[in-house]
């Protein structure tokens, strides 16, 4: 799958990536040839004198189609490095889910402020976290974050060791560079990093996006049950970068570790992007949203959210996520007798939504793109004023929504508790936003047929 060209030492070297979901990759950047070993992991001596390194993404000991591990073959081993020492480089990346006092009113925010071109913010340092629940350090939680940057990252890569990140640009292009390789990913398109796997961003200017970052497991596939074989994200659609190393002497690279919700730094005098070859079924990888197969009603009412979930992080009860990634793509829509916008909904899910592109059928006006919402556990929500009246009278014929639009959901079992830069700091909460349902007219009447 050719994805762009790239020079390398003076050649042209095609970055393509491998496809698949959960699979059992290898790869070996093709200006080393026989550089994975063959028919073992750890022989005494790699080839080109390189090492190897396990990154293991679960117990050693977890059942055969849980187990999640890779195999690096790399120039100098990720020990190199300095000890880590506390930084305060993200001012508004937290976990104290306690700072604020809970607040289970409908949120939305206006699009995230993006620093002004004279602050040279990066991917890291313009992380803010909105909201989320539990504790990375019993394994169990997640983190709602935003990006809002315009730098790329100098001399330095970033890992977490809290919990895997989903990432979402919706505006600016992301060349992400990992241990495996190199991704680039647009609006529309998503981005995982699994936890513990080090990664550089670069952008083209200005940059916003969501993160979702889950404290338990990796994200998965939904299963499917009757729906079958086939649809919604299809496991072919997901590419996973082939292998890049650069073999450089850079003095004082920093190493940036999410540790407990807070950045540690070690220093290095070389690139961690010095994976010749790979092998394994633990891997970061992107997807386009476009590629999304919609299934939706074609009779009548209107289907739950939960049939268009992308990826889903279980918990240990059956049937119920830490998180879902749940997108609202264009479709067509036919059902008859029907309204057929989302219902008014009391829900025991915490649903944190954003806009990528265009605008929301359900709230066309308040909502809008690089801006959020959150409703709470068990608070009401549902189609504002004008969406209402327009539904119910509308003429129902077969009609093609939502184009030149994309929203998305995270969806969480948990409660989830909103940070003071997400209520007071970033001064971009609606309080206003409670009056789209105000005007809800009451339409009861003695007549069965109103």
């Amino acid at each position: 799958m050719a994805d762009s060209i790239r020079l390398v030492e003076g050649r042209e070297i095609q970055n393509s990536y491998l496809s698949g979901f959960g699979s059992e990759f290898s790869s070996e950047d093709p200006r080393r040839p026989g550089a994975l070993p063959i028919g073992q992991n750890s022989p005494q001596r790699c080839p080109y004198g390189l090492y190897a390194e396990q990154l293991s993404g679960s117990a050693f000991t977890a059942p055969r189609t849980e187990n999640k591990r890779s195999w690096l073959y790399r120039i100098r081993p990720s020990v190199v490095h300095q000890p880590f020492q506390k930084k305060d480089i993200a001012k508004y990346l937290t976990h104290n889910w306690d700072e604020a006092e809970p607040d289970p009113n409908q949120s939305r925010w206006l699009p995230f402020d993006i620093p002004p071109v004279d602050q040279k913010v990066d991917f890291v340092r313009g992380l803010h976290t909105v909201c989320g629940a539990g504790d990375p350090r019993v394994r169990n939680g997640l983190a709602i974050h935003v990006y809002l940057c315009n730098t790329s990252m100098d001399k330095s890569a970033f890992y977490s060791s809290d919990g895997d990140l989903l990432i979402v640009p919706q505006q600016g292009n992301l060349k992400i560079t990992t241990e495996f390789g190199i991704m680039k990913i647009s609006p529309n398109e998503i981005a995982v990093i699994q936890l513990g796997m080090r990664f550089a961003v670069e952008v083209e200017g200005p940059s916003r996006g969501y993160i979702l970052e889950v404290f338990d497991g990796h994200f998965k596939l939904p299963d499917l049950g009757p729906i079958g074989a086939n649809g919604l994200a299809n496991p072919r659609d997901f590419f996973t970068p082939v292998a890049f190393y650069q073999d450089e002497d850079i003095p004082g690279f920093r190493i940036i570790n999410k540790y407990q919700g807070a950045l540690f730094e070690a220093v290095q005098n070389h690139s961690p992007f010095d994976v010749v070859a790979w092998h394994g079924n633990y891997v970061p990888y992107k997807y386009d949203l476009s590629k999304f197969m919609v299934i939706n009603s074609v009779s009548f009412d209107h289907c739950d959210p939960s049939i268009f979930t992308v990826l889903t992080c279980p918990s240990t009860k059956p049937g119920v996520a830490i998180a879902d990634f749940v997108i609202f793509p264009p479709r067509w829509s036919v059902q008859e007798n029907t309204f057929r916008p989302p219902y008014y909904h009391r829900n025991c899910m915490s649903e944190f939504m954003g806009l990528i592109l265009g605008s929301y059928e359900a709230k066309e006006d308040g909502f809008l793109a690089g801006g959020a919402s959150l409703h709470s556990m068990m608070t009401p929500h549902g189609p504002d004023a004008q969406c209402f009246d327009a539904a119910s009278n509308a003429t129902l014929v077969p009609q093609k929504i939502a184009v030149g639009t994309q929203a998305f959901m995270f969806e969480s079992s948990l409660s989830m508790a909103i940070t003071r830069w997400g209520l007071q700091t970033c001064q971009k909460r609606d309080d206003k936003y409670y009056e789209c349902w105000q005007k809800l007219p009451k339409l009861f009447s003695d007549n069965i047929k109103v």
